[in-house]
């Protein structure tokens, strides 16, 4: 998920404070950002709604691959 790590940055928000404020782990977020993990969909919305996106906004890939 890397559109989630471009939104943190753009919110000015370390893992931890974007964890607390979105009630998950910092280490669910990292995971997500380095692309270990998938979110689950509860997960996915927590973190749209903190950041102010909609959730297909997390999920959005950059383009297709033909």
């Amino acid at each position: 998920m890397e559109r989630l790590r471009t939104l943190r940055t753009e919110h000015v928000l370390t893992l931890r404070e974007l964890a607390e404020a979105a009630g998950v782990s910092k280490d669910t977020i990292w995971r997500l950002e380095n692309g270990h993990s998938d979110a689950h969909p509860s997960t996915i919305r927590k973190l749209a709604k903190t950041l102010g996106v909609q959730p297909k906004e997390l999920v959005k890939t950059g383009g297709s691959d033909g």
